[in-house]
């Protein structure tokens, strides 16, 4: 009999090799849910589900999207807000876009995103974003597609080319306000005990190289790169729970802290957010929505460069 290992988030390896075949996954009452190809075949045609393509393009969607799938661009999600380039939109905005794709905040939703055949420009992060505002907004029944619409087509399932007649919703929007961490807060508890930063960015901005005016990463972070997660042939796809355990164990990342999900621009923290929250149900995650831009914007914050946490001196260093 195969022995019995325990995961970081508490979960029997057994147990949750199990569980990711039991679609939706995982089980509960969580907002934001993973299901494949095969499940959504099965329900494409079932009363109240919506389909919303995220792709990266709308000539992607253009030229092929999942049959039923209505399209709403992840641009809607942010804009500028007194200068600051990385804000939500107001609350009216995001709720418009929603009434217009026919999203009902009880009725089932699934996301998913591609490559993108015709831009190519896809990275896989726009289901997560989208899964996260849906749910942050008041949504409570989110599906993701592990693998997006590439997984769909690897598996030979139709394509469409039609848009579909949508009914605008009466989508009112809630706003959870628990999940999102501001900059006042994440000052305050950043550096406690039984607090874990992850820094979701590539290796080579955590470790210095990148736009913003200062080099490096925010003091004590963890680099926990989110494409790692992620299966090589496709960003849109998780690795296997096995793989998942792995890494996080040897980022120390448990369910006994209180995890904050940063990045660049709170983007691609979004990726760990739906993962440690709703996948692995850790019960406490936050996301660091203003994460590094935020961050640089106050003069007095140090930062430091390379790959350590600690890297060398934390001196405020001046803005480029």
């Amino acid at each position: 009999m195969e022995e019995k290992m325990f995961t970081p988030g508490g979960i029997d390896r057994l147990q949750a090799r199990s569980d990711r075949e039991n679609i939706p996954y995982p089980r509960g009452d969580g907002k934001v849910k993973l299901v494949n190809s095969e499940w959504l075949d099965r329900h494409l045609h079932d009363a109240g589900l919506t389909i919303v393509d995220v792709q990266p393009n709308i000539h992607d969607y253009i030229q092929e999207h999942i049959p039923g799938a209505v399209y709403l661009t992840e641009g809607v999600l942010r804009v500028s807000n007194r200068g600051f380039p990385g804000s939500f939109s107001p609350n009216a905005c995001i709720q418009e876009s929603f009434r217009r794709a026919g999203i009902d905040a009880d009725s089932p939703v699934v996301v998913y995103t591609g490559k993108g055949a015709f831009s190519g420009a896809g990275d896989g992060l726009g289901q997560t974003m989208m899964a996260y505002t849906l749910a942050k907004y008041g949504h409570n029944t989110v599906y993701i597609l592990d693998g997006g619409i590439d997984a769909w087509k690897s598996e030979g399932r139709e394509l469409s080319q039609d848009y579909p007649a949508v009914e605008p919703s009466n989508f009112t929007i809630e706003v959870r306000d628990d999940y999102a961490i501001g900059h006042e807060e994440f000052m305050r508890i950043k550096d406690n005990e039984g607090v874990v930063v992850l820094d979701a960015r590539p290796s080579a901005f955590y470790g210095g190289k990148g736009p913003w005016r200062k080099a490096g990463h925010i003091p004590g972070a963890i680099n926990l790169p989110w494409r790692s997660l992620m299966a090589e042939s496709n960003p849109a796809q998780l690795r296997s729970n096995e793989e998942l355990d792995m890494i996080l164990e040897e980022h120390g990342v448990d369910r006994s802290k209180t995890v904050i999900c940063s990045c660049g621009t709170g983007r691609e923290a979004t990726n760990e957010f739906v993962l440690l929250k709703w996948l692995y149900l850790y019960p406490n995650v936050r996301l660091h929505e203003g994460a590094f831009t935020e961050w640089v914007t106050h003069p007095d914050n140090p930062v430091v460069e390379g790959m350590e946490p600690g890297g060398g001196s934390i001196e405020a260093v001046p803005a480029r």
